[in-house]
């Protein structure tokens, strides 16, 4: 076992009592973060919260919040957390457009908590604020006029404001008599480093459960014992849904109930978190490049009457030889894959390999493929 490391950072409200947690990547035992890209460290840190240390152990039962990428909110992946125990946080180089919003707007009314992060205030933003429900302000890095402007002008959509980067008692009292909600900064507490261990994970498993997930008459059975043959991923979603966060009044002791309890939806967004956290000897862009694969080819597969899961499974398996150093054919072989799904793979044949093929072509910017190949319907 390897360790894994998370940084925790309380904020406190008026009174000076603990209101909840900032979650915060690290790497190594680092006083700060060490990361090149944003998606991998969001997803290695939701692995380490929820599935490596534990929710109850890092926050006990104050809330989480936790920072989430434009990619981790459209994508949807926030559903594997419960609701009541995270605050979602949007990054402040998120751009507020019709996918995200409507992203955000699902969230909300899956009784999510959106908070905006280093926010900084102007009209484009707007749609941002009528969502929110928690707006944190760089206090560090706003002068006092335009800490005063801010609050004036988010005061008036009734939303509780968060002063962040407060390092002086003078910082501190300053935001309170302005009428700052919550606070955080290194005034009050720097970030506390949580160490726990890793349980490696078996990549073909991971692989084999990601497609075999896709099939939509798969019981949960089956779903179970496939677990069950990889003791770490066992592990993880046992402590998982025996967490506070869901407070069962029994202990949860079986894959099979787990898997019943957590839902096969559930356990897909988890396994696309494993796979996109755990396969470190590869380089992110492969992983991600799988993803949008898979994204694409579902999207254009729905529009055109084809089953989205076996169009998910086309793109996000057409990266396998890459990520296994083996041919395509041999990994395939190991896989429970339709003919269909295994002949778009290796030949681009039928619809699914169409599918592929105009997904590549985009890929590649060869538009001249993509518009000799149009899809019926998309």
């Amino acid at each position: 076992m390897s360790q894994v490391f998370i940084a925790r950072q309380p904020i406190y409200d008026r009174k000076l009592d603990v209101h909840a947690y900032e979650l915060l990547f690290r790497a190594s035992d680092s006083d700060h973060a060490e990361f090149t890209d944003g998606e991998q460290a969001t997803s290695q840190l939701l692995v380490n919260a929820l599935m490596e240390i534990g929710l109850p152990r890092l926050v006990g039962t104050h809330p989480a919040f936790v920072n989430l990428t434009e990619r981790f909110i459209i994508e949807g992946l926030p559903s594997a957390m419960a609701p009541e125990q995270v605050v979602l946080e949007v990054l402040e180089d998120v751009i507020p457009g019709p996918e995200l919003l409507a992203a955000l707007q699902r969230l909300k009314q899956d009784g999510y908590t959106i908070a905006l992060d280093d926010f900084e205030y102007d009209d484009s933003k707007r749609p941002l604020v009528e969502l929110a429900d928690l707006i944190k302000l760089d206090v560090l890095n706003l002068n006092p006029h335009q800490i005063q402007r801010h609050v004036t002008t988010l005061k008036a959509f009734n939303i509780p404001l968060l002063a962040e980067k407060v390092e002086t008692q003078e910082n501190f009292h300053a935001c309170k008599a302005l009428g700052f909600d919550f606070f955080q900064g290194y005034f009050f507490c720097k970030p506390d480093l949580v160490k726990g261990e890793h349980t490696p994970s078996c990549r073909t498993l991971i692989l084999r459960l990601l497609a075999r997930i896709q099939d939509p008459e798969i019981e949960f059975k089956e779903l179970a014992d496939l677990i069950a043959q990889d003791v770490s991923f066992s592990y993880r979603i046992l402590r998982y849904i025996n967490s506070a966060q869901f407070s069962y009044s029994r202990k949860i002791e079986s894959i099979q109930c787990a898997a019943t309890m957590i839902g096969l939806q559930r356990i897909k967004t988890w396994l696309t978190i494993l796979v996109m956290a755990q396969i470190d000897d590869k380089p992110y862009e492969l992983l991600l490049t799988s993803l949008i694969r898979a994204r694409m080819c579902e999207t254009l597969g729905k529009a055109a009457g084809q089953a989205g899961s076996s169009a998910f499974t086309t793109g996000l398996f057409s990266t396998l030889d890459a990520l296994t150093d083996q041919p395509l054919g041999n990994v395939l072989s190991s896989l429970p894959l339709t003919d269909e799904i295994n002949q778009a793979l290796l030949e681009h044949e039928g619809t699914l390999g169409q599918l592929l093929g105009l997904v590549l072509a985009y890929e590649l910017g060869d538009w001249d493929t993509v518009e000799a190949n149009p899809i019926e319907g998309a």
